[in-house]
């Protein structure tokens, strides 16, 4: 067990990050093909081949998701995926071609770096040559690379956020697990504490404001609140139908409402997928509940991960 989601057995990750520009994709390959499920909670999403996931489709298998920056620019990647499992024999067969299923979801990280440069075919076909499973990179990595929190009065006052993946193995060799690329408008908090690790600052006073206290007291946003959206995969090994999956999605938003506060505003594009990898037992409700505190964990793991860049100060140097 490395503690992230390639615990589970047929998933890889793989991260192509452009430190210069900012900006970055995260491949989760699973080319033998998963059960796929999604649910889409913020209202400013940028979302790829998503209808197909809903129960009552035709395809019930995916070979790919892609989280990537760049805003709608970045479901370019998705391309480059697909390309990277053809080559390969993975897809849906249709009789002509196999066709590779590879849903995508993109944040918004065009304010930061350099906003010309941003994931495309070639970046998405980069991280599948990089993926494997074992120790992930998190903070400031793939889709995590340009991501911020935290930005209720714009981009001169918010914080750094990232990628983090975490895993939990039950009994009976069952295994959740989360990758989330966390780019929130509201504050990331640890999720068994309710302490902030993030918040908006205050160049006035110092120190940090919490978004919730700041719409409570203004009854609205200030300077630049466009651009966010968190992104999760939740994986698991036990067998599950498309139905069930997309109820697990459902449940794991709960893991955002738990570490990010607010989370699925008018702002946000927040978007979670789900995959059944495997044919272990486990019953739908104890994989959602399980993946409701990996997603929160990841969450976690990525603000405290994250580093500071072009002036926008990370967690670990603002929270002592």
């Amino acid at each position: 067990m490395f503690g992230n989601i390639t615990d589970v057995p047929g998933v890889k990750v793989g991260q192509v990050s452009d430190l210069a520009a900012l900006t970055g994709c995260t491949v989760i390959l699973t080319e033998a093909g998963a059960v796929g499920g999604v649910d889409v909670r913020g209202a400013a999403p940028g979302t790829r081949e998503t209808d197909l996931l809903q129960a009552g489709r035709l395809v019930d298998k995916v070979h790919g998701i892609v989280l990537s920056g760049g805003s709608a620019f970045g479901l370019d990647a998705a391309g480059g995926v697909m390309r990277y499992l053809e080559e390969r024999g993975c897809g849906f067969d249709a009789g002509a071609a196999k066709v590779p299923i590879v849903p995508a979801a993109v944040l918004f990280d065009l304010h930061v770096g350099d906003s010309s440069r941003r994931p495309d075919a070639a970046m998405g076909y980069a991280a599948c040559a990089a993926a494997r499973t074992g120790p992930l990179e998190e903070g400031n990595a793939g889709a995590g690379t340009g991501a911020t929190v935290s930005k209720y009065r714009g981009m001169a006052n918010c914080m750094k956020g990232g990628i983090g993946s975490w895993s939990s193995s039950l009994a009976g060799g069952l295994i959740v697990g989360a990758i989330v690329a966390v780019n929130a408008f509201g504050d990331a908090v640890e999720w068994r504490n309710g302490t902030y690790l993030t918040g908006v600052r205050d160049p006035a006073a110092g120190g940090l404001l919490r978004t919730a206290d700041l719409l409570r007291s203004e009854g609205g946003g200030a300077g630049f609140q466009a651009g966010n959206t968190t992104l999760a995969v939740v994986a698991t090994n036990a067998a599950l139908t498309k139905a069930e999956v997309n109820k697990v999605a459902q449940m794991a938003h709960n893991g955002l409402a738990l570490a990010l506060r607010p989370v699925h505003t008018m702002f946000d594009g927040d978007t979670v997928f789900a995959l059944s990898c495997g044919t272990a037992a486990g019953d739908v409700n104890t994989v959602g509940t399980v993946a409701v505190e990996v997603v929160a964990e990841a969450i976690k793991r990525a603000v405290l991960a994250a580093a500071s860049v072009e002036g926008i100060p990370a967690s670990r140097d603002v929270v002592k």
